[in-house]
């Protein structure tokens, strides 16, 4: 067997008789049966994810802590959470300190995000080495249990598995288990928690609710209010939407004044962007895509790069 999906992105999946053809950027792969774990359900419709999950970031850095380090992992109690775990690395053993949690897409600041980490290292380790910082995000479901099983009932034989909830190490082999017994119409006795389809997950309301007002904000509202900063209130490595003859663009300084303007529209739904001022980087509080400041993109569920002006 040959694989060829490994690191090519898939846009589209139809059905033609009994056959599934998955369309990517460079060839199509015809099968009976067709799995999208692609972390955000790329399929808008049927299925309809986008309107039952949201995208979570997280922040990370990595620590030289000028002194020996426990073993194991552990995670705070309290709120705000942070997790503490050691990893290996050219033979030393760093410490890696986790948390500043927010939906993606609301604009973070650093000192709730780095910040906040660096200041739990340096007050248990006052002479640490800060090496590395980095962020990631996953999937939430309404009801925070993953959707795992039938993509729709208007899609047989395609199954989903997401919504891991930052648990993607235990979750993805709880999923990959139900959807081989799908396939081979076992039953697993564990499938009818994650069903996609459960109404269950539609009793969170106010989680609900929040999606379809950002959503609405995002899609609509957002677009036609006014630009909150000018082009010269942007300092140097930092961006903002400003509106160049009644039209929104997005624009970016880098630190020594090179202009890097956008269509701040999000090519997955058509979602208004917003700036993130830590990370550099255009980012959608509908749905979680995100694109670096020159319009490329970089995070699911959309896959295309931003529409680039030319200011010159």
């Amino acid at each position: 067997m040959e694989i060829f999906l490994l690191g090519t992105p898939a846009f589209d999946v139809q059905k033609v008789d009994d056959v599934y053809t998955t369309f990517c950027s460079d060839f199509t792969v015809r099968s009976k049966y067709v799995i999208v774990a692609t972390h955000y359900p790329f399929i808008n419709f049927p299925g309809f994810y986008f309107t039952k999950m949201y995208q979570s970031s997280s922040y990370l850095i990595a620590i030289d802590p000028k002194k020996t380090l426990f073993n194991g992992m552990y995670i705070s109690a309290a709120e705000p959470s942070f997790s503490f775990r050691t990893a290996n690395y050219q033979g030393k053993k760093l410490l890696l300190i986790g948390g500043g949690e927010h939906k993606t897409g609301e604009p973070p600041s650093y000192q709730y995000t780095y910040g906040a980490l660096e200041d739990v290292a340096k007050k248990y380790y006052p002479d640490c080495d800060i090496l590395f910082r980095w962020d990631t995000r996953d999937c939430i479901s309404l009801d925070k249990i993953p959707y795992v099983g039938h993509y729709s009932s208007l899609m047989p034989h395609v199954f989903v598995g997401t919504g891991f909830k930052k648990w993607g190490m235990t979750l993805s082999n709880v999923a990959a288990n139900i959807v081989v017994d799908e396939i081979l119409q076992k039953e697993n006795r564990f499938a009818y928690l994650f069903n996609p389809s459960r109404l269950s997950a539609f009793k969170n309301k106010d989680e609900f609710k929040n999606i379809l007002v950002q959503s609405a904000n995002s899609l609509v509202f957002d677009k036609f209010r006014p630009a909150q900063m000018s082009f010269d209130e942007i300092a140097n490595n930092s961006g903002s939407i400003i509106e160049i003859n009644n039209q929104k663009v997005g624009i970016y300084k880098d630190p020594n004044g090179k202009i890097f303007a956008v269509k701040p529209i999000c090519t997955h739904l058509g979602c208004q962007l917003s700036w993130n001022d830590v990370d550099k980087t255009w980012d959608c509080p509908c749905h979680g895509s995100r694109f670096d400041f020159s319009g490329k993109n970089l995070y699911d569920p959309a896959i295309k790069d931003l529409e680039i002006y030319d200011l010159d």
